[in-house]
């Protein structure tokens, strides 16, 4: 079975659905990279459509958790409030949820349970990807699997990432490290990313769907 891997979607949620229209269930494993909330407009919606397909189709979906998951997760935790979620983004999500508290704590208890990674014997996918850290999947670690940013280690097999935008709307591939980084920066105007891989880690098609206005406007 191949996988259709999306990017960082940041409450773009038309443009998440349109996107959606490329993947064929019956055919492909969906996976996310994580960062469903914050930046755009549509941060609840996203989460609901996420849920909604894992229920629909069982065994078909992993949605990963992103740094932006894991801070909102703190800061309505017992650790929480946690202020820089806020100044990321947080605080356009937080309003989305004004009024809505029960939608809130069904949603947080569903970010709660996402999975750190998704890997086989060929792939690795995460939100910020294995870097030479003594501890990568630390999910508080600023060089860890949902925070680091720069090159990452060559772990003989293709990793798959997103969590840093690329800088002009497309995936990027770094051959030494064999990572392919696809958040392209849907919330900065640019594209929601989903590339088509088979199990054993070969490109077989990449989908590009520019940001709809309603989403980030």
């Amino acid at each position: 079975m191949n996988l259709f891997v999306i990017g960082d979607v940041h409450g773009c949620f038309h443009t998440f659905d349109k996107l959606l229209q490329h993947w064929q269930p019956n055919q492909e494993l969906l996976v996310q990279t994580g960062d469903l909330v914050d930046r755009g407009n549509f941060a609840p919606e996203c989460i609901a459509l996420a849920m909604e397909l894992e229920a629909q189709y069982p065994g078909r979906t992993v949605f990963l958790k992103g740094n932006h998951e894991a801070a909102m997760i703190t800061h309505y935790g017992p650790r929480g409030p946690y202020p820089p979620w806020l100044e990321w983004g947080g605080r356009s999500t937080a309003q989305q949820y004004t009024g809505r508290r029960s939608l809130l704590v069904s949603h947080l208890g569903w970010l709660a349970r996402r999975p750190l990674l998704w890997e086989n014997a060929h792939l690795l996918i995460s939100h910020a990807g294995i870097a030479d850290t003594p501890n990568p999947l630390d999910e508080d670690h600023p060089d860890g699997i949902l925070w680091r940013r720069g090159p990452l280690l060559n772990i003989g097999k293709r990793q798959i990432i997103g969590h840093t935008p690329t800088p002009y709307g497309e995936p990027t591939y770094d051959a030494q490290a064999d990572v392919l980084n696809i958040d392209t920066g849907a919330y900065l105007g640019q594209n929601l990313a989903g590339v088509l891989m088979s199990q054993t880690g070969d490109f077989v098609n990449e989908f590009l769907v520019p940001a709809l206005p309603i989403d980030i406007n």
